[in-house]
């Protein structure tokens, strides 16, 4: 079975796709970029960018990191931060 991201952006031929990882530690955002082009009939994509690319991947980097600040803000604080530790147990002592 094949994941899919939870969220794309496509600033002209240029695509980014958000993936979420569940961690022990809370949610984490990944971001892959590629490059889209046409070869014959067909649609390929491509990881690298030329120089009149690299503008619009970091307009695009931007905006992948306002979603993800966005969609961390939504969830709650303690799914965000660990566990607090239970505290030691005393141990008593012999007289």
């Amino acid at each position: 079975m094949m994941t899919k991201p939870i969220h794309e952006i496509r600033l002209g031929a240029i695509k980014a796709a958000v993936w979420r990882n569940d961690t022990e530690a809370g949610v984490r955002y990944n971001a892959t970029f590629s490059r889209l082009f046409k070869q014959g009939d067909a649609w390929q994509s491509s990881d690298s960018f030329g120089r009149d690319d690299l503008l619009l991947l970091g307009k695009l980097a931007d905006r992948v990191h306002s979603w993800i600040l966005e969609h961390q803000a939504q969830a709650p604080a303690a799914a965000a931060q660990p566990a607090p530790k239970p505290a030691p147990t005393p141990v008593a002592s012999e007289s």
